[in-house]
């Protein structure tokens, strides 16, 4: 026998005995056990969609967060006798370490020889020849819940392949560690970009798998346009079940803290405050070198996955939230409406291009902003369009 149908082997004793072990300790009634391994996302759950994947040619729309256990989703597919014919890419590329906004190329994974086509550079969506190629798409990228986010435009790209293509799409529902809320300004359809491709709030309470069944539902891929869609549900999972990501899921989200700053701190990349990229607090300090916020002193400078950072090699003033307290139920707007209002130069606060605009998915935001509308009145202005979107939000709720 050669070494590599050995090593295969041997990798798919392992992932066996992965998911046997993840199963019998889901099974454990000891409460720290529990808390630990309740949640069983839909990647782990082989079993249920295994029988779907076999003898066909499988697309594979998947980065770093792609995982069984500490094994790599495409390993253990590899190992499982399953055909991956094509690595889709998403932002960040295959094993998560381009920076923010790099555009990835096609190429090929060294670890396993398989094609890798990219979904963030040139094209966002894959090619008819591509599609033609394959059998069944699976998508599994963990999200963070918000519209900013653009692993889920990526998946709206991929389901509109797979309806023209008249070919099934299996996503792999993972939690929403910001889906316990929603929040925000609904997105106005003149503002839609790769940043926020869909009219719904900045957080949406939505799984990937149930924001793709609104995407059907909505008819938001074209019209006459359906994808063939199955989801394989988290087990053991609600929006208000606490859920710590094994993974960063971007190299600038680090932890935990970054992860549910995010939907609130976002916004200022569309102004001349940093957000922490290009230092070891991503998305958990907020500065400027213009005006002296607070204490706390950083310099953005040049790191992996954070090339060429907003500020760089300029020292910031502003606040370090690494143990700011989260809100639970909402957005924190607070830091944006004090940011704003002691700005030395109120004029140049709103980076030119639009970005910010782009980010809130309106421009009424930034111009409530610069007339000195109140946080309160401003919320106020969100609540007709929060309230339909939630009555929607409901029809394809699969975590209740």
């Amino acid at each position: 026998m050669s070494l590599q149908p050995v090593c295969r082997l041997l990798v798919a004793l392992f992932v066996s005995l992965s998911i046997a072990c993840q199963a019998q300790s889901t099974q454990q009634t000891g409460a720290t056990s529990v808390a630990r391994t309740t949640v069983v996302p839909g990647a782990e759950q082989t079993a249920l969609y295994l029988p779907a994947l076999k003898g066909k040619r499988v697309g594979m729309v998947v980065n770093h967060t792609s995982r069984i256990g500490k094994t790599h989703l495409v390993d253990s597919l590899l190992a499982l006798g399953i055909t991956v014919k094509t690595i889709f890419a998403p932002e960040h590329g295959f094993r998560g370490e381009a920076t923010d906004g790099e555009k990835i190329s096609n190429g090929r994974d060294p670890r396993t020889g398989v094609m890798i086509a990219s979904l963030y550079g040139a094209n966002h969506k894959p090619s008819p020849a591509q599609m033609d190629s394959l059998d069944v798409v699976v998508f599994d990228i963990q999200d963070v819940g918000c519209r900013f986010y653009t692993y889920i435009s990526t998946m709206h790209y991929v389901m509109e392949a797979c309806a023209e293509a008249k070919k099934p799409l299996i996503v792999l529902d993972r939690p929403n560690p910001n889906g316990h809320y929603v929040d925000g300004p609904v997105l106005n359809p003149k503002f839609k970009s790769f940043v926020g491709m869909h009219p719904i709030p900045v957080v949406y309470g939505l799984t990937e798998g149930e924001l793709a069944g609104m995407i059907n539902g909505e008819g938001w891929l074209g019209p006459n346009k359906t994808c063939s869609l199955t989801v394989i549900p988290v087990k053991n999972y609600t929006h208000q079940t606490p859920y710590v990501l094994p993974v960063r899921p971007s190299p600038n989200l680090p932890n935990q803290q970054a992860v549910l700053l995010y939907p609130s701190l976002c916004f200022f990349e569309g102004t001349v405050v940093s957000v922490g990229r290009g230092t070891d607090k991503q998305f958990q300090v907020i500065g400027s070198p213009y005006t002296k916020y607070g204490p706390y002193e950083f310099t953005p400078v040049d790191k992996p996955g954070a090339m060429n950072p907003p500020q760089e090699g300029k020292l910031c003033y502003g606040l370090d939230l690494t143990q700011a307290p989260i809100s639970k139920t909402g957005l924190m707007l607070d830091y944006l409406f004090d940011f704003y209002k002691r700005a030395t130069n109120k004029s140049t606060f709103f980076l030119a291009g639009g970005g910010f605009d782009r980010l809130s998915g309106t421009d009424q935001l930034r111009l409530q902003l610069t007339a000195g509308v109140s946080e309160a009145t401003i919320r106020k202005s969100w609540e007709p369009d929060l309230a339909a979107y939630k009555t929607m939000r409901q029809k394809y709720l699969i975590y209740r």
